[in-house]
C-alpha cells in the first residue's frame, strides 16, 4: 500500500512537472497537422494551373510578337498602337459580366470557362486565315479577349470555392505560377519558330492554336465541374487571429445566394458592399495608372537600341521574376494581409517607371525594369483575387470577380490609350513622367480606399 501510494504520488509530480508542455503536446500536433493541410494545395487548383500553363504558351506566343508586328512591321503611330492594346485588353470588359453571371447562374463553372477556352484556341486559326488583312486580325484579336474575359471570372471562382479561406493566397500564387511558366515558354516558342522559319508568323499561329486546343482537352479531361465550396469556420479575415473571447460567439456565416436565383440585376447590387466597392475602386484606380507591359518593351528597345529579333524575348524576365515569386508572396499575403502586398507591387512598378526616366542604361536598365514588372505582377495579380474572395459569398464568387476585372480593364484602356497619345503629342520622357506622377496619386488614393483587416465586412 505504501509502494502504490508512493507510486502515484511520484506519477503526479512527474505530471505535475511536465503539465504545460504534456498539454500543450496534443495542441501543437493538431497545429501541425492543420498547417501541412493549410500548406497542400487543392487538385482542382493544380488541374487548373496546368490548363492555364499550356493555354499561356499559345496565348503568349501571339502576344510577343504583336508589338513588333505593329509597330515596327506595319509602322503604326505609338497613338494607333495605344489604342489597339488597350482595346485588346479592353474589349474583354463587358464580357467578364457575362461569363460571371452565367458561370453563377447554375454553377456551371468548369462550361463557361471552357467555352471561352475553345473560342480563344479557335482564334489562332483566325489569325492564319486573316491573311495579313487588318480586319481579319482585329477580329481573331477581339475573339482570343473574348475568350479571355469570358473564362477568367469562372476560373478564378473555381480556384477560390476549391481553397479554404486562410489558403487563398498560396492557391492563386500557386496557379499563377503555372500560369507564368507557360507565358514563360510561349514568347521562346515564338522565338525559335521565327528564327527556324525565317519569320514565317503562320508557323506561330499553327503551333499556338495545337497548344490552345490541348489546354482544352485537359480541361475537359481533368477540372471538376465546380469548386467544393469550404465550410465557413474560419473567419472571413484570416490575417486576424481569433481570440478565445471571441470562441464562445462565433460570427453567424452570411447565406450564400443560391446559383439558381442569381439575377443579372443582383450582380451589379454587389456595388451595394461598402468593402467590395473600395476595393473595386482602389483596383480602378490603379488600373488608370498603369501603362501596358507593351509600352514598358518598346520603351526599352528604344533606350537600349538592341537588334528587333530580341523583342520577343523581353516578357521572358518579367515572367521569370512572377513564377519565382508569386508562391511567396501569396503565402506572404495570407500571413501578413493580402492589403500591403498588392500595394507594394504598384511601388515596384513605380520603381520601373522612376528607372526609365533615370539615365541608367545598359544591363541594369533591362534587368531592373524587368525584375520590378516581375514584381509587379507576382504581388498585384492573384493577391487581388485572394483580397477580393472574403467579401463575396460563394453563390456571387465568379460575379463579383468579373465585376472587379471589367472595371480594372476598363481602367487600364483608358490608360493605354492616355499613354499613347502623350506620347505621340508630347514625347516619350514627359509622357512617362506624366504616368509616373498619376501611379504615384494613385497609390496615395488606393491606400486609403482598400479595406484594413480589422474591420472585415459580411460576404455580398
Amino acid at each position: 500500500m505504501y509502494l502504490a501510494s508512493t507510486d502515484a504520488v511520484a506519477k503526479a509530480k512527474a505530471k505535475a512537472k511536465a503539465g504545460p508542455q504534456a498539454e500543450a503536446e496534443p495542441t501543437a500536433k493538431s497545429k501541425s497537422k492543420s498547417k501541412s493541410k493549410r500548406g497542400r494545395v487543392a487538385g482542382p487548383v493544380i488541374a487548373l494551373g496546368a490548363v492555364s500553363l499550356v493555354t499561356d504558351i499559345s496565348s503568349e506566343m501571339v502576344t510577343a510578337v504583336l508589338p513588333l508586328y505593329f509597330v515596327l512591321q506595319l509602322g503604326l503611330s505609338p497613338l494607333q498602337f495605344g489604342f489597339l492594346d488597350g482595346l485588346y485588353n479592353g474589349v474583354t470588359a463587358f464580357v467578364r459580366l457575362l461569363g460571371g453571371y452565367a458561370a453563377d447562374r447554375g454553377g456551371r463553372h468548369k462550361l463557361v470557362a471552357g467555352g471561352g477556352y475553345a473560342l480563344s484556341a479557335l482564334s489562332r486559326l483566325g489569325l492564319l486565315l486573316a491573311g495579313g488583312a487588318t480586319a481579319g486580325i482585329g477580329a481573331a484579336l477581339a475573339a482570343d479577349r473574348i475568350g479571355k474575359g469570358v473564362r477568367t471570372a469562372p476560373r478564378d471562382a473555381l480556384i477560390s470555392l476549391s481553397s479554404p479561406p486562410d489558403a487563398l493566397g498560396r492557391a492563386f500564387g500557386v496557379h499563377r505560377a503555372m500560369d507564368t511558366t507557360g507565358a514563360l515558354l510561349g514568347p521562346l516558342a515564338a522565338f525559335a519558330l521565327l528564327w527556324a522559319t525565317a519569320d514565317a508568323y503562320d508557323a506561330v499561329f499553327v503551333v499556338s492554336f495545337c497548344f490552345g486546343l490541348l489546354g482544352v482537352l485537359m480541361l475537359v479531361a481533368f477540372v471538376p465541374g465546380r469548386g467544393e465550396p469550404q465550410a465557413p469556420a474560419r473567419p472571413t479575415q484570416p490575417t486576424q487571429p481569433t481570440r478565445p473571447a471571441q470562441a464562445t460567439q462565433p460570427r453567424r456565416p452570411a447565406q450564400p445566394v443560391p446559383p439558381s436565383t442569381t439575377k443579372p440585376e443582383r450582380i451589379l447590387g454587389i456595388l451595394q458592399v461598402p468593402a467590395f466597392r473600395r476595393i473595386l475602386g482602389a483596383a480602378a484606380l490603379l488600373g488608370a495608372a498603369t501603362i501596358g507591359d507593351a509600352f514598358l518593351y518598346l520603351l526599352l528597345q528604344r533606350r537600349l537600341d538592341f537588334a528587333v529579333s530580341w523583342f520577343p524575348l523581353l516578357p521572358l524576365g518579367a515572367a521569370a521574376v512572377y513564377l519565382l515569386l508569386a508562391v511567396p508572396a501569396g503565402r506572404l499575403a495570407d500571413r501578413i494581409g493580402r492589403r500591403v502586398p498588392f500595394l507594394a507591387g504598384h511601388v515596384a512598378l513605380l520603381g520601373g517607371y522612376v528607372l526609365l526616366l533615370s539615365p541608367t542604361d545598359g544591363w541594369a536598365l533591362l534587368i531592373g525594369v524587368l525584375l520590378l514588372l516581375g514584381i509587379f505582377y507576382a504581388a498585384t495579380d492573384g493577391v487581388l483575387m485572394a483580397l477580393t474572395t472574403p467579401v463575396l459569398a460563394q453563390g456571387r464568387r465568379a460575379s463579383g470577380m468579373a465585376v472587379l476585372q471589367t472595371g480594372q480593364a476598363l481602367a487600364r484602356l483608358v490608360a493605354a490609350a492616355g499613354f499613347g497619345a502623350a506620347w505621340t503629342l508630347w514625347g516619350i520622357g514627359p509622357a512617362l513622367t506624366c504616368a509616373s506622377l498619376a501611379l504615384a496619386v494613385a497609390l496615395g488614393g488606393a491606400t486609403l480606399l482598400l479595406p484594413r483587416p480589422e474591420s472585415p465586412e459580411r460576404p455580398a
